[in-house]
């Protein structure tokens, strides 16, 4: 086990810094062009005061790809006959990316983004494999509707809560992290545990240009990407048994965004429209900085990370349901603390 981790610790190393060099020379080559061309100015959602270019996602995704290609095409053993699913990740995240670049310089209908977006989660969930089942006592087609169902969902909501400078940084590096440590291990297949070091090493090129107070933003065109990405990423975990740890690792994300859309549902708010009632939103208008609330949702997705790493170790059942109680619990203290009013 320990030769194991070694092993692909080595292998890994080298793309976490290569990606990370890809992202960071990229921004700074393609910078200028997005200040010229890619301007988000402030709205009603926004945090931010003054127009700031956009589109520093293209960098991570293009740095995570090339990376990872790089990596297989030197190393063929990263595939472990997975090549089909990476491929149609691939093609998926490139759709993404169009439609992502396309929505930051002119605003597309919901419909048309939905549709795509169906399009490229249905891509990737029709690579799996067939055998591949995450809840085996439930009839396969009706996973598989959950699958699309949740995907769509997440490429949304990692969208939804890249509203402050960092906020996806301190979601991505923790999750990232965590799936590098759990694929040493064998916890998942070296191909996704490549795909997760790559996306690490993207996302650490891309934050010093994104910390507070950012000097360039991911926009659609990297956000929802990202999404496919960690979805994929995480289902890939929940398939080898490891459902808790999936659900642990993005749950501050899950619950924040969630919430959030159960709440204007309730009240019959267009949930299409732009709006600043996210928790780590409303964190802002209760007095706390950027820093602060970034720093907290940092913190706690650490100790998610960690709560997801001794579930895996644990196996069994029990132990993994104790632990994700624990982690609703360490996210539920964060979003009621996000929501309380300062004392006058």
């Amino acid at each position: 086990m320990i030769e194991q981790a070694v092993g692909r610790l080595l292998l890994l190393g080298p793309v976490v810094l290569g990606a990370l060099g890809v992202s960071l020379a990229l921004i700074v080559l393609l910078r200028p062009w997005f200040v010229r061309h890619a301007m988000a100015r402030p709205n009603s959602r926004s945090s931010h005061r003054a127009p700031t270019p956009q589109g520093g996602g293209v960098a991570v995704v293009v740095a995570t790809l090339v990376v990872a290609w790089g990596a297989v095409a030197s190393s063929p053993a990263f595939l472990q006959g997975q090549g089909g699913q990476l491929m149609a990740v691939t093609a998926a995240v490139l759709l993404l990316v169009v439609i992502g670049a396309i929505d930051d310089m002119h605003t597309l209908p919901e419909a048309a983004r939905l549709g795509v977006q169906c399009l490229a989660v249905g891509a990737v969930i029709v690579a799996l494999p067939d055998e591949f089942r995450v809840l085996p006592q439930a009839p396969w087609w009706i996973e598989r509707s959950c699958f699309l169902v949740g995907g769509v969902w997440l490429v949304n909501l990692v969208n939804f809560m890249d509203g402050i400078d960092w906020m996806t940084v301190v979601e991505i590096v923790p999750v990232t992290g965590a799936l590098v440590v759990l694929g040493l291990f064998g916890a998942i297949d070296l191909l996704p545990t490549l795909v997760a070091a790559a996306l690490l090493g993207g996302v650490l090129g891309f934050a010093p240009f994104n910390k507070p107070v950012a000097r360039l933003f991911l926009g659609d065109v990297g956000s929802l990407p990202l999404g496919l990405l960690l979805g994929w990423l995480l289902l890939q975990l929940a398939g080898r048994g490891y459902l808790a740890a999936a659900l642990i690792l993005p749950l501050y994300y899950l619950a924040d965004a969630t919430i959030t859309l159960a709440r204007r549902i309730s009240r019959r708010e267009p949930i299409w429209q732009a709006h600043r009632t996210h928790f780590y939103q409303r964190a802002t208008d209760n007095g706390l900085t950027v820093a602060q609330i970034v720093t907290r949702v940092f913190l706690v997705n650490v100790a998610l990370a960690m709560l997801a790493l001794i579930s895996v170790a644990a196996q069994g059942v029990v132990v993994p349901l104790m632990l994700l109680t624990v982690a609703g619990m360490i996210v539920a203290w964060l979003l009621m603390a996000f929501v309380q009013r300062p004392a006058p």
